[in-house]
Protein backbone atom coordinates (compact mmCIF):
# COMPACT_ATOMS: atom_id res chain seq x y z
CA UNK A 1 0.00 0.00 0.00
CA UNK A 2 0.96 3.28 -1.03
CA UNK A 3 -0.01 6.65 1.18
CA UNK A 4 0.64 10.33 1.63
CA UNK A 5 2.91 10.26 4.77
CA UNK A 6 1.47 12.02 8.05
CA UNK A 7 2.72 13.80 10.49
CA UNK A 8 3.33 10.93 12.50
CA UNK A 9 5.67 9.01 10.18
CA UNK A 10 8.10 11.51 10.56
CA UNK A 11 10.06 9.84 13.15
CA UNK A 12 10.24 6.35 10.79
CA UNK A 13 11.19 8.56 7.65
CA UNK A 14 14.12 9.95 9.44
CA UNK A 15 15.31 6.76 10.45
CA UNK A 16 14.93 5.80 6.80
CA UNK A 17 17.06 8.64 5.85
CA UNK A 18 19.72 7.45 8.10
CA UNK A 19 19.76 4.41 6.58
CA UNK A 20 19.14 5.37 3.04
CA UNK A 21 23.04 7.95 4.05
CA UNK A 22 24.26 4.58 5.73
CA UNK A 23 24.13 2.98 2.71
CA UNK A 24 25.21 5.73 0.63
CA UNK A 25 28.06 5.84 2.64
CA UNK A 26 27.44 9.21 3.45
CA UNK A 27 25.77 9.05 7.37
CA UNK A 28 28.17 11.58 8.54
CA UNK A 29 26.27 14.35 6.26
CA UNK A 30 22.79 14.07 7.33
CA UNK A 31 22.23 16.66 9.20
CA UNK A 32 18.43 16.96 9.41
CA UNK A 33 16.42 17.20 12.16
CA UNK A 34 12.72 15.56 13.11
CA UNK A 35 11.56 19.16 13.57
CA UNK A 36 12.96 20.50 10.24
CA UNK A 37 11.65 17.34 8.40
CA UNK A 38 8.29 18.26 9.77
CA UNK A 39 8.05 21.47 8.88
CA UNK A 40 9.57 20.82 5.31
CA UNK A 41 6.36 18.19 4.70
CA UNK A 42 3.85 19.34 6.81
CA UNK A 43 4.77 23.06 7.64
CA UNK A 44 2.73 26.36 6.71
CA UNK A 45 4.36 26.41 3.23
CA UNK A 46 5.44 22.51 2.46
CA UNK A 47 9.21 22.49 0.62
CA UNK A 48 8.61 18.81 -0.18
CA UNK A 49 5.78 16.27 -0.19
CA UNK A 50 6.62 12.42 0.75
CA UNK A 51 5.06 9.13 0.31
CA UNK A 52 5.29 5.74 2.71
CA UNK A 53 4.63 2.07 1.48
CA UNK A 54 3.51 -0.16 3.67
CA UNK A 55 3.28 -3.70 4.77
CA UNK A 56 1.35 -5.06 6.73
CA UNK A 57 0.93 -2.19 8.76
CA UNK A 58 4.75 -1.48 9.15
CA UNK A 59 6.84 1.25 6.80
CA UNK A 60 8.36 -0.77 4.16
CA UNK A 61 9.81 2.37 2.52
CA UNK A 62 9.44 6.29 1.57
CA UNK A 63 9.86 8.58 -1.33
CA UNK A 64 10.70 12.30 -0.62
CA UNK A 65 10.10 14.54 -3.94
CA UNK A 66 9.41 18.49 -4.67
CA UNK A 67 8.20 20.34 -7.53
CA UNK A 68 10.51 21.33 -10.10
CA UNK A 69 9.92 23.79 -13.17
CA UNK A 70 11.13 22.71 -16.84
CA UNK A 71 11.31 26.32 -19.08
CA UNK A 72 11.44 24.53 -22.05
CA UNK A 73 8.41 22.61 -21.18
CA UNK A 74 7.01 25.55 -19.45
CA UNK A 75 5.29 22.80 -16.79
CA UNK A 76 6.07 21.58 -13.60
CA UNK A 77 7.94 18.04 -12.88
CA UNK A 78 8.99 16.23 -10.17
CA UNK A 79 12.20 15.90 -8.86
CA UNK A 80 12.52 12.79 -6.52
CA UNK A 81 15.25 13.16 -3.35
CA UNK A 82 14.58 10.08 -1.89
CA UNK A 83 13.67 6.58 -2.73
CA UNK A 84 14.59 4.04 0.08
CA UNK A 85 12.92 0.68 0.76
CA UNK A 86 14.34 -1.20 3.44
CA UNK A 87 16.61 -4.23 3.10
CA UNK A 88 14.11 -6.98 3.73
CA UNK A 89 10.77 -5.39 1.88
CA UNK A 90 13.17 -5.22 -1.39
CA UNK A 91 11.93 -7.32 -4.12
CA UNK A 92 8.02 -7.00 -3.62
CA UNK A 93 7.51 -3.60 -5.61
CA UNK A 94 7.85 -1.65 -2.95
CA UNK A 95 10.08 0.93 -5.27
CA UNK A 96 8.15 0.02 -7.83
CA UNK A 97 5.06 1.23 -6.68
CA UNK A 98 6.40 3.97 -4.70
CA UNK A 99 7.80 5.58 -8.42
CA UNK A 100 4.28 4.61 -9.93
CA UNK A 101 2.73 6.75 -7.55
CA UNK A 102 4.74 9.64 -8.58
CA UNK A 103 3.86 8.85 -12.41
CA UNK A 104 0.34 8.89 -11.91
CA UNK A 105 0.59 12.25 -9.50
CA UNK A 106 2.71 13.96 -12.86
CA UNK A 107 -0.16 12.41 -15.14
CA UNK A 108 -2.80 13.82 -13.08
CA UNK A 109 -1.22 17.55 -12.63
CA UNK A 110 -0.04 17.88 -15.93
CA UNK A 111 3.26 17.05 -14.98
CA UNK A 112 5.76 16.29 -18.06
CA UNK A 113 8.79 14.92 -16.01
CA UNK A 114 10.50 12.34 -13.49
CA UNK A 115 13.27 12.96 -12.80
CA UNK A 116 16.15 11.88 -9.96
CA UNK A 117 20.07 11.01 -9.50
CA UNK A 118 21.56 7.65 -8.48
CA UNK A 119 24.97 7.36 -7.46
CA UNK A 120 27.27 6.21 -10.14
CA UNK A 121 28.00 2.49 -8.37
CA UNK A 122 24.87 2.07 -7.52
CA UNK A 123 24.20 -0.78 -10.29
CA UNK A 124 21.64 -2.82 -8.71
CA UNK A 125 19.04 0.44 -8.64
CA UNK A 126 20.85 1.50 -11.81
CA UNK A 127 19.67 -1.79 -13.63
CA UNK A 128 15.98 -1.53 -11.78
CA UNK A 129 15.69 2.62 -12.86
CA UNK A 130 16.20 1.42 -16.51
CA UNK A 131 14.05 -1.96 -16.20
CA UNK A 132 11.06 0.82 -16.38
CA UNK A 133 12.42 2.69 -19.06
CA UNK A 134 13.85 5.27 -17.23
CA UNK A 135 16.71 6.77 -19.41
CA UNK A 136 20.58 8.28 -17.92
CA UNK A 137 20.89 12.08 -19.00
CA UNK A 138 24.72 11.53 -19.38
CA UNK A 139 24.89 15.02 -21.23
CA UNK A 140 24.24 17.23 -17.71
CA UNK A 141 27.06 16.90 -15.29
CA UNK A 142 25.15 18.03 -11.71
CA UNK A 143 26.60 20.81 -9.90
CA UNK A 144 26.48 21.50 -6.02
CA UNK A 145 27.07 24.42 -3.84
CA UNK A 146 26.96 24.16 0.26
CA UNK A 147 28.57 25.41 3.05
CA UNK A 148 32.02 27.42 2.76
CA UNK A 149 31.44 28.64 -1.04
CA UNK A 150 27.98 28.77 -0.84
CA UNK A 151 28.72 31.41 1.76
CA UNK A 152 31.63 32.84 -0.32
CA UNK A 153 29.66 32.99 -3.57
CA UNK A 154 26.77 34.99 -1.63
CA UNK A 155 29.62 37.23 0.16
Amino acid sequence: MIRAATPDDVPEIMSMIRELADYEKALHEVRVTEEQLREALFGAAPAAFAHIAEHDGAVAGYSIWFLSFSTWRGVHGIYLEDLYVRPAQRGHGYGKALLAQLARTCVERGYQRLEWSVLKWNEPTIRFYESLGAQPQDEWERYRLTDEPLARLAG
